[in-house]
Protein backbone atom coordinates (compact mmCIF):
# COMPACT_ATOMS: atom_id res chain seq x y z
CA UNK A 1 0.00 0.00 0.00
CA UNK A 2 3.16 2.48 1.08
CA UNK A 3 4.52 1.96 -2.79
CA UNK A 4 1.30 3.17 -4.50
CA UNK A 5 0.71 5.88 -1.94
CA UNK A 6 4.47 7.29 -2.87
CA UNK A 7 3.87 6.81 -6.48
CA UNK A 8 0.88 8.80 -6.80
CA UNK A 9 2.11 11.49 -5.19
CA UNK A 10 5.48 11.97 -7.66
CA UNK A 11 2.90 11.69 -10.15
CA UNK A 12 0.80 14.83 -9.13
CA UNK A 13 3.99 16.63 -8.60
CA UNK A 14 5.59 15.69 -11.96
CA UNK A 15 1.76 16.48 -13.40
CA UNK A 16 1.89 20.01 -11.47
CA UNK A 17 5.09 20.77 -12.75
CA UNK A 18 3.84 20.28 -16.20
CA UNK A 19 1.17 21.98 -15.71
CA UNK A 20 2.69 25.08 -14.75
CA UNK A 21 3.65 26.41 -17.84
CA UNK A 22 -0.01 27.12 -19.10
CA UNK A 23 -0.55 29.31 -15.87
CA UNK A 24 1.78 32.10 -17.34
CA UNK A 25 0.01 34.05 -20.35
CA UNK A 26 0.14 37.14 -21.98
CA UNK A 27 3.70 38.95 -23.82
CA UNK A 28 7.13 39.00 -23.26
CA UNK A 29 8.53 42.03 -21.85
CA UNK A 30 11.13 42.40 -24.43
CA UNK A 31 8.01 42.72 -27.13
CA UNK A 32 5.74 45.06 -24.54
CA UNK A 33 8.59 47.89 -25.24
CA UNK A 34 9.20 46.40 -29.39
CA UNK A 35 5.21 47.21 -29.67
CA UNK A 36 4.87 50.35 -27.46
CA UNK A 37 7.89 52.09 -29.92
CA UNK A 38 6.26 50.97 -32.90
CA UNK A 39 2.50 52.32 -31.91
CA UNK A 40 4.51 55.73 -30.91
CA UNK A 41 5.74 55.64 -34.59
CA UNK A 42 2.68 54.62 -36.28
CA UNK A 43 0.38 57.51 -34.26
CA UNK A 44 3.07 60.29 -35.03
CA UNK A 45 2.07 59.66 -38.55
CA UNK A 46 5.00 61.24 -40.04
CA UNK A 47 5.18 64.45 -37.20
CA UNK A 48 1.39 65.49 -38.00
CA UNK A 49 0.51 64.15 -34.83
CA UNK A 50 2.42 65.50 -31.85
CA UNK A 51 2.16 63.52 -29.01
CA UNK A 52 -0.43 64.72 -26.21
CA UNK A 53 -2.63 66.25 -29.00
CA UNK A 54 -6.05 64.41 -29.18
CA UNK A 55 -5.27 62.63 -32.35
CA UNK A 56 -2.17 61.18 -30.85
CA UNK A 57 -4.15 59.87 -28.01
CA UNK A 58 -7.25 58.35 -29.86
CA UNK A 59 -4.46 56.44 -32.27
CA UNK A 60 -3.07 55.22 -29.21
CA UNK A 61 -6.03 53.81 -27.52
CA UNK A 62 -7.35 52.29 -30.62
CA UNK A 63 -3.83 50.58 -30.79
CA UNK A 64 -4.36 49.32 -27.65
CA UNK A 65 -8.03 48.23 -28.35
CA UNK A 66 -6.91 46.59 -31.58
CA UNK A 67 -4.20 44.69 -29.90
CA UNK A 68 -6.51 43.70 -26.40
CA UNK A 69 -8.94 42.29 -28.99
CA UNK A 70 -6.46 40.59 -30.80
CA UNK A 71 -5.34 38.82 -27.48
CA UNK A 72 -8.80 38.27 -26.50
CA UNK A 73 -9.35 36.41 -30.04
CA UNK A 74 -6.30 34.09 -29.99
CA UNK A 75 -7.68 33.34 -26.46
CA UNK A 76 -10.62 32.09 -27.52
CA UNK A 77 -9.43 29.98 -30.22
CA UNK A 78 -6.91 28.54 -27.83
CA UNK A 79 -9.55 27.48 -25.69
CA UNK A 80 -12.05 26.13 -28.08
CA UNK A 81 -9.38 24.28 -29.77
CA UNK A 82 -8.54 22.38 -26.11
CA UNK A 83 -12.79 21.72 -26.33
CA UNK A 84 -12.51 20.77 -29.14
CA UNK A 85 -9.67 17.91 -28.79
CA UNK A 86 -11.62 16.85 -25.01
CA UNK A 87 -14.71 16.47 -27.28
CA UNK A 88 -12.74 14.81 -30.10
CA UNK A 89 -10.58 12.20 -28.87
CA UNK A 90 -8.91 10.05 -31.98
Amino acid sequence: MRPQFARLHILLLLAAALLAGCLERGEAPPLAGTLTQDDDTYCRAGGKNAPGSPDYVYCRRDRDAQRNASVVRADKKQRDLGEYMLNNPK
